[in-house]
């Protein structure tokens, strides 16, 4: 496997490439470009310099997160194959520069949901959390200020203004929208994409919803395994494959995540590995990663992956703003750098427990 760390860029990072690369272990980032509106081709001449950049700090980019998707053609839209043309061009572009694998997600409007960004905790750090009684009291078409407010004045993936702007008119385009109409969407999408994929030795991995149930009445797809299966088999191809979340997935207590990794191992292609502490039905809060302070068991999730083979890119995911750290909620380093330390102290220990000891 390879150890990625999530990074924004130089101008909207509180993290430094010099920073990512001093934490041990670590052989790439994971990146977007949060200012290209969502629809448009990724210019190559920006995609040359960002891998500049990345790799003159002795990392790889190999993979992007996220190249996300226009709501026509999540809804189905008449102006969807203008931007499924988009994202092809995108693919080739990305794929001349030798990216491996786009992370993206199929969730109408809201990209993830969290009813707190600073959560404390009660040793003294503070985290993302998810009460459903508080977002059920939420008017969506004012979410986006209860973000905002929390954002360290960061922008924050999936929260783009521009889109928040418009909430009234997107929950309107999604009114119609079933989720066997959603997931007829995503394959028309699929099929048209895959293809390019193929050729540009570029795989596509699906990110689950975030939360995994149903928020304001929008469709959700990619909840269980059950919708992975139907996902995969959309179009079936090692080209069209997952992003397996354990946070976001393990949020819902059906999710037996190394049971999931087992069965769905050579089509996950990315993985984000963190823990959260469940509370009660639908309320969850992130933790640190180590398995005793969460929910999840880290080292049967790592097990998992070691005992399928994986040879894919990994990355912390969401980390505590910890020892006085003011980061984009989530993304700070100090946290997120531990649970490196983490994952690799559990990836190396395994892999000798599965070698016989030399005489």
């Amino acid at each position: 496997m390879k150890m990625t760390f999530r990074w924004f860029g130089s101008q909207d990072d509180s993290v430094t490439l010099s920073q990512i690369r001093q934490i041990p272990g670590v052989s790439g980032v994971v990146a977007m470009m949060a200012d290209i509106p969502v629809g448009e081709v990724w210019p190559k001449e920006r995609i040359a310099a960002l891998r500049k950049e990345v790799n003159g700090a002795g990392l790889e980019l190999e993979v992007i997160e996220s190249v996300n998707i226009h709501d026509d053609i999540k809804t189905g839209a008449p102006g969807r194959d203008r931007y499924i043309e988009n994202y092809k061009t995108t693919i080739r572009n990305l794929g001349a520069y030798g990216i491996k694998v786009i992370c993206y997600n199929f969730m109408p409007v809201f990209d993830w949901t969290r009813s707190d960004l600073a959560l404390p905790l009660s040793d003294g750090s503070t985290a993302l959390a998810y009460e459903q009684s508080k977002v059920d009291q939420i008017d969506p078409q004012r979410i986006a200020e209860t973000i905002a407010q929390g954002s360290q004045g960061y922008s924050l993936p999936g929260w783009e203004p521009e889109r928040m702007a418009r909430l009234k008119e997107l929950f309107a385009s999604y009114r119609e929208v079933s989720e066997d109409k959603l997931a007829a969407n995503l394959k028309y999408f699929l099929e048209r994409i895959i293809p390019v994929c193929e050729e540009s030795g570029v795989k596509m991995a699906i990110h689950p919803d975030d939360p995994p149930w149903g928020i304001f009445g929008l469709p959700r797809i990619v909840r269980h395994a059950q919708d992975l299966d139907r996902l995969l088999g959309l179009v079936d191809s090692p080209y069209n494959g997952i992003t397996l979340c354990s946070g976001c997935m393990g949020a819902s207590p059906d999710n037996d995540i190394p049971a999931i990794i087992r069965r769905f191992g050579k089509r996950i292609h990315f993985a984000h590995v963190r823990n959260i502490k469940i509370t009660g039905p639908g309320n969850f809060h992130e933790s640190s990663h180590l398995s005793c302070d969460g929910s999840l068991d880290l080292f049967a999730i790592m097990k998992a992956y070691y005992d399928v083979g994986f040879e894919g890119y990994i990355r912390p995911d969401h980390g505590r703003m910890i020892w006085g750290e003011s980061a984009r909620p989530g993304y700070g380093l100090y946290d997120r750098a531990l649970g490196i330390a983490y994952l690799n102290g559990l990836w190396e220990a395994i892999g000798k427990m599965a070698k016989p000891a030399a005489l």
